[in-house]
């Protein structure tokens, strides 16, 4: 099971990129080959993930020759739970399936039960992980 999915580990990197440039440079609006070169991330990737958190409207969008992205929502309140419900939909660590069909077993099992605990703990910890709070240099 890959919890992390690429385009997830590339909005986080850009996202860090980002709020330290800002921070660091005080620039507001980054090119994707500012990203690019610094993070070496693939541009096709990259543009399309920003292009989707732009949609999802925790960036914004600039076209044109001077054009880039930068923050809609301050990054001390976007979260590593936000990102991932993007890319990957809500957090669930409990989706049973057998041979592609919901197990019959789904409301009595125990072993659900007790990863539904875990996926809230989980998620409550993914909350609290801020792209501020991950751009900090340690």
């Amino acid at each position: 099971m890959r919890f992390i999915t690429r385009d997830v580990d590339y909005a986080i990197r850009s996202l860090i990129f980002m709020c330290r440039a800002l921070r660091e440079k005080d620039k507001r609006i980054i090119t994707v080959d500012n990203i690019v070169s610094e993070e070496k991330l693939p541009r096709v990737f990259l543009r399309r993930i920003l292009q989707k958190l732009a949609d999802k409207r925790i960036l914004l969008s600039y076209k044109g020759k001077s054009g880039g992205f930068s923050f809609r929502i301050q990054p001390s309140k976007i979260s590593f739970a936000d990102i991932i419900k993007v890319f990957q939909g809500k957090i669930d660590l409990t989706n049973c399936f057998l041979k592609e069909k919901t197990c019959p077993n789904v409301s009595t099992c125990n072993v659900r039960k007790k990863i539904k605990t875990i996926n809230a703990h989980v998620t409550r910890d993914l909350e609290k992980i801020t792209i501020q709070g991950l751009s900090k240099k340690r």
